[in-house]
């Protein structure tokens, strides 16, 4: 014969369930929060450091006057990347906002590129310093596929340095590369 058991023991030997312990789940909370913002100071810093790296780099040409009288080659809206050394697409160069990300007008004419980025320092590259444009799918944090982005090689004082460039019209990357490239071969045969 079995034993029953009553219903009260069965009663008693249920346990409740566990309260929240909310000051140890603040204190992974706050632990959390605090590990973030380390992690985020650590790679402010390293910005910094990289900025500091490249302070020998000279200040970056502002758009000469009357540029906008000349004849516009080409102009293009979209989006500027970053700038790294020339064929180092990991190697970003941060210093007098090179790294920074935005929005972007350019304009080429026979003197030369204006990069005009709202939000971000403006810069202009004579045509005698620029050295080439290609297609390619990556510079510093941003891979695309395959010809994605507009690559523009140009002279900064004694570096060189590679600038990305996405179109907000991807068909327009072909007719840049080959007007830079004919104006960068035409700088070179007067500079002779």
């Amino acid at each position: 014969m079995t034993s029953l058991i009553p219903l009260y023991q069965l009663a008693a030997d249920r346990k409740s369930a566990e309260v929240t312990d909310w000051s140890a789940r603040i204190s992974w909370v706050v632990g959390l929060i605090v590990l973030i913002a380390f992690v985020y100071w650590l790679m402010r810093q390293g910005w910094k450091w990289r900025g500091s790296l490249q302070s020998d780099l000279p200040e970056l040409a502002a758009t000469p006057e009357g540029y906008a009288d000349g004849e516009k080659l080409l102009t293009l809206t979209g989006r500027y990347h970053a700038s790294t050394t020339a064929g180092q697409w990991l190697d970003r160069i941060v210093a007098h906002g090179l790294g920074t990300r935005s929005r972007v007008e350019l304009t080429l004419t026979g003197q030369g590129l204006d990069v005009v980025r709202p939000g971000a320092a403006d810069f202009f590259v004579p045509a005698a310093a620029l050295r080439e444009a290609r297609l390619d799918k990556g510079i510093a944090g941003k891979v695309l596929p395959e010809g994605g982005l507009l690559i523009i090689t140009w002279a900064h004082g004694d570096k060189l340095i590679d600038s990305g460039f996405r179109s907000d019209h991807s068909a327009e990357h072909p007719a840049w590369v080959e007007a830079i490239n004919q104006l960068t071969s035409t700088t070179e045969g007067t500079a002779r």
